[in-house]
């Protein structure tokens, strides 16, 4: 008979809260990226045809999808030396995603709103998107929240 070998780390990692905020962040990333581009597309928040403006913002949002993982993720030496540490950026950005929430939110419980063709056919209220973008930004803000708030845990002796 075989001895089996324990695994040193559980199969859900508290320690590992920087990670789960990263992907959580990413996919809040992408579907707000995505949701952007189709508007911009049917003209939505752009002036007339897709201005350079809106071109410019489409390229930094999707900066901002990939930057923000990736300094979440794991330590950068640069960034905390010469930026913020991983926890004081976590804090900062869960501050900016509560704003964003707020202004979705404010959307969904407008009395009236418009409406834009959906990708599939049909349409879809403004209210409908802002209840899904709400969603989507509530569940990786408190992903985030947590990376920024929860303190390290102490190896057990």
């Amino acid at each position: 008979m075989r001895a089996r070998v324990i695994p040193e780390r559980p199969l859900f990692d508290p320690g590992d809260r920087f990670r789960d905020a990263a992907r959580a962040y990413l996919v809040y990333g992408i579907v707000y990226w995505i949701g952007g581009v189709y508007l911009a597309l049917q003209g939505i928040g752009v002036r007339g045809e897709m201005a350079r403006a809106g071109v410019g913002w489409i390229v930094l949002g999707l900066v901002f999808v990939i930057a923000i993982p990736y300094l979440l993720r794991r330590p950068r030496a640069w960034f905390e030396r010469w930026v913020l540490g991983r926890r004081d950026f976590a804090r900062i950005l869960t501050l900016f995603m509560a704003i964003r929430a707020w202004h979705v939110l404010r959307v969904v419980l407008r009395p009236e709103t418009a409406s834009v063709a959906a990708p599939w056919g049909g349409e879809i209220t403004f209210r409908a998107g802002a209840t899904v973008f709400f969603l989507v930004t509530v569940v990786a803000l408190l992903f985030v929240a947590v990376a920024a708030w929860t303190a390290d845990q102490r190896p057990a002796e």
